[in-house]
């Protein structure tokens, strides 16, 4: 996985779900709240997604240490089961965005998963590929339990 500026967090994750399984993970609000944020303790507390060109979303999500957050953007491409391409933001840092890539595709009896996430501004307070490695430990817990 090449010619990914420094700006940005390349993961490439296999999930033992089906596509279709891990592409609800992503669009469905009521799948999401079970597993968005990197603190494995942490509680979604809210989560709005119009997943569609243009639609926006906004999650937020509360950690074991009782800190509060908040992430949005919107949809620039859905192509369902297969692609999301979305802005990124943080209320706690008002003017500051990065873009997310999401490419899904069936792979030995699951899924495979390429994300990016680009556009990282060098001043934010988020360790992104830490904290999405979290994440989608979280998610192939939901996705496990669900099957």
């Amino acid at each position: 996985m090449t010619d990914v500026p420094a700006s940005s967090v390349e993961i490439g994750h296999h999930f033992a779900a089906p596509r279709e399984a891990v592409w609800r993970a992503w669009t469905d609000p009521a799948v999401v709240s079970l597993w968005w944020g990197s603190d494995p303790d942490g509680v979604v507390t809210s989560a709005t997604l119009d997943v569609r060109q243009d639609g926006r979303f906004e999650i937020s999500f509360t950690d074991s240490s009782g800190d509060s957050h908040t992430s949005s953007g919107r949809y620039l491409q859905v192509v369902a089961p297969s692609r999301l391409d979305f802005t990124w933001a943080w209320r706690s840092e008002p003017g500051v965005s990065s873009r997310v890539t999401v490419a899904f595709e069936d792979d030995d009896g699951g899924t495979s998963m390429r994300f990016v996430h680009g556009g990282l501004p060098g001043a934010s307070d988020h360790d992104y590929a830490e904290g999405w490695r979290r994440t989608f430990a979280k998610l192939d817990g939901v996705l496990a339990r669900r099957a």
